[in-house]
């Protein structure tokens, strides 16, 4: 078995220069992770599927060059690129992931744009990379979909694979009904009847997990069982996988000697000092301005630390092309001025900004120099950097400070957690976290680095993988437990060639509506209309089953009688109006299936009812399973 990856980008990025293709490793959370856990070795006595990796190379390539990318990726990567017009690519990964999905999966609906020009090509861009997978697919390969670029990709594969399995990750929140909603009714069920493709989707916390749970049954109506959405053909898994880092890479890193060696140089340049650290990209969704703003607030009221604390911040570049990027970007640096300008002096620089990407190797001296990391965006998937400042920590000293709205606040309680729209709540974190005793950072920290060493990124697509193979083996053992195939159409010809039939019908909660748990109400003489078609068409033995039928019921009913239909009741276990045994004698086939003439005795289980129309069958009964059964 083979494990193909699909995401937007590809473990590496093509540039040109010169009218020559240039290579180097991409960046970002995702495909660092991913490519850490296909490169790492399996446990002993395990083993780890072959892989491929399927993605866009981040350029436009004119056509001579794609036979050399495509070489580069295979032998490099073991990937291959999805080629597409770098115009598409503008319009998909600026206009609608990042004009429409990201803001409003982040909880910023203002800042949602609904252009649907961009939906049309987010469209064509998921067909696209359909196209591309479903070629590159083998028919025993399991598939791995990443993040919101390609949330209709799973539907289109699943179109042409129906058994294959299909795991989707969301690396981003997925946002409450009422704020998905706001999405355009076509979009928003294409987007859901598109994840349903997956055999299981994965998010980062339970409280995405039931957001999106719940608006698969405002907009499809499909309603789950911990976790677990039964469709007409299939069982759909939600679940929750934190994501993990390298941990070891961090802490090996971290502990070398060569980091130890530029922490102490860069000790000298802040003497005296405690130094508070906070390392993002440029995105709204981060709350950069906030976190200046937390920090101006404690100097104000803290006047005792000025002079003795100095904060580092590094924001890398972001999105360049995006209006709203460049306007961010400005109110920043005007921020970071004023700060310095009322708080500064010719001794003390309370603040540090640079505008850059920083490497491994210029990052994990900084974790490790930093009293205190301020990691608080405003709303995040998970958030990686305060993993990654806690695995830097050889000492196991430092405080993380860590906003709520993070995925990561979830699974990192130790840290001290803050509202990042409260500025008092930055003063006041910053204040504890300055003062906080050395046993009280060892203890905490303690606790955080036991719990992300044991659950790496390595640790997280393990459990993914299995979890998807784990679907699949529960899947095949439904689908044999499933009436239907031969067996189906084998009974369908008995019953036409029968000359005498009995079709057993439960009535609550099938031919009638459950209404409470003691009684169902029996709707007027429509049903019993039906039901009297159905026994002249049937030509045969008709047998209702229900669990009350009083006096009154009956006298509706009594048309009915002496038209093939009769009624049973269980409780006093007889037929209506006859002396009849048991009704369990009624389970075996007809005298004429006795006698050796033609018959057939049938058991109908019908589909469930829709969400909240019915109720789960009781103890003892057919199970309603979707099909029809039989027994011959």
């Amino acid at each position: 078995m083979r494990l193909v990856v699909v995401s937007n980008r590809l473990p590496f990025t093509v540039s040109f220069q010169e009218g020559a293709p240039q290579f180097k490793p991409s960046a970002g959370g995702l495909t660092t992770g991913l490519w850490s856990y296909l490169q790492n070795k399996p446990p002993e006595g395990t083993e780890r599927p072959d892989f491929l990796w399927l993605g866009w190379p981040g350029a436009s390539v004119p056509a001579e060059h794609e036979a050399a990318v495509r070489s580069y990726g295979e032998q490099q990567f073991k990937s291959s690129p999805v080629f597409l017009p770098e115009e598409s690519m503008d319009r998909f990964y600026l206009g609608f992931c990042n004009k429409t999905i990201w803001p409003l999966f982040h909880y910023f609906p203002t800042l949602t744009q609904y252009e649907e020009e961009n939906w049309q090509t987010y469209q064509d861009v998921n067909r696209a990379f359909g196209e591309a997978v479903v070629n590159a697919l083998r028919p025993d390969d399991m598939l791995w979909i990443h993040d919101y670029h390609l949330m209709l990709l799973p539907k289109l594969v699943r179109e042409k694979f129906p058994d294959m399995p299909i795991g989707f990750f969301l690396h981003i929140p997925f946002p409450s009904w009422e704020i998905f909603r706001m999405l355009p009714r076509a979009w928003r069920e294409e987007i859901i009847e598109g994840l349903l493709g997956s055999s299981l989707i994965g998010l980062h916390t339970h409280d995405y997990v039931r957001d999106f749970l719940t608006s698969v049954l405002r907009t499809s109506g499909h309603e789950h069982q911990l976790g677990s959405l039964t469709l007409r053909d299939r069982v759909v898994e939600v679940d929750t996988f934190p994501m993990g880092v390298e941990f070891d890479r961090f802490a090996q890193a971290a502990a070398s000697r060569e980091t130890g060696l530029r922490v102490e140089e860069l000790r000298q340049k802040c003497v005296g000092q405690k130094v508070v650290f906070s390392v993002d990209r440029l995105d709204y969704t981060k709350g950069l301005i906030n976190r200046l703003g937390g920090y101006e607030m404690f100097l104000k009221n803290n006047p005792q630390w000025h002079g003795k604390v100095v904060f580092i911040i590094s924001v890398a570049p972001s999105r360049i092309g995006v209006d709203s990027y460049q306007n961010m970007k400005l109110e920043l640096e005007q921020t970071v001025g004023r700060i310095v300008g009322d708080f500064g002096n010719v001794h003390w620089t309370p603040l540090v900004y640079q505008f850059r990407h920083l490497t491994f190797d210029e990052i994990v001296p900084l974790y490790r120099l930093c009293d205190v990391a301020l990691i608080t965006p405003l709303r995040d998937g998970m958030n990686l950097v305060a993993k990654e400042f806690i695995a830097s920590r050889p000492d196991q000293t430092g405080v993380l400070i860590l906003s709520e709205m993070a995925g990561a606040a979830k699974e990192m309680g130790e840290a001290i957690i803050i509202n990042p729209f409260h500025r008092e709540d930055f003063s006041k974190a910053l204040e504890q976290a300055l003062t906080m005793p050395v046993e009280e950072q060892i203890r905490r920290n303690q606790l955080l680095q036991e719990r992300l060493r044991r659950y790496n990124v390595v640790r997280w697509a393990d459990d993914f993988v299995q979890a998807l193979l784990s679907s699949q083996k529960t899947e095949a053992a439904r689908r044999a437990r499933l009436f239907s195939g031969k067996a189906y159409a084998n009974m369908i010809q008995q019953y036409h060639a029968a000359t005498r039939r009995t079709l057993l019908l439960d009535y609550d909660g099938t031919l009638g509506t459950h209404r409470n748990a003691r009684r169902t109400r029996f709707r007027s003489g429509e049903r019993g209309d039906h039901r009297q078609r159905a026994a002249a068409a049937h030509a045969g033995r008709m047998v209702r089953r229900t669990a009350h039928l009083p006096h009154r019921r009956a006298r509706r009913l009594a048309p009915a009688q002496g038209r093939g239909l009769a009624d049973v009741e269980d409780h006093d276990r007889r037929l209506e109006g006859t002396r009849a045994p048991h009704p369990q004698s009624l389970c075996g086939p007809p005298a004429g299936c006795a006698a050796g003439g033609k018959g057939v005795f049938a058991r109908v289980a019908f589909p469930p009812r829709r969400p909240g129309t019915g109720s789960a069958p009781r103890q003892g009964t057919a199970r309603r399973s979707g099909g029809l059964h039989a027994e011959h």
